[in-house]
């Protein structure tokens, strides 16, 4: 997802996906160290979704939006 994208979403929305994302971080972490993780390439994407997320609502919450 890109910031840009994020950037359209309410506060709401962002909350929301935010959760998913370290929900999804978690269990890949979990797949990793149990063996199980074929893609090793979506816990580097999910962390960045996880920080691009993150970075949009510290912006919003700065704005006082």
């Amino acid at each position: 997802m890109k910031a840009a994208e994020i950037r359209e979403l309410s506060v709401e929305q962002i909350q929301a996906k935010l959760n998913d994302a370290k929900e999804e971080l978690m269990k890949l972490r979990f797949q990793q160290a149990t063996g199980e993780l074929q893609d090793t390439s979506r816990l580097r994407s999910v962390r960045r979704d996880v920080a691009r997320l993150a970075t949009v609502l510290t912006e919003r919450q700065a704005e006082g939006g």
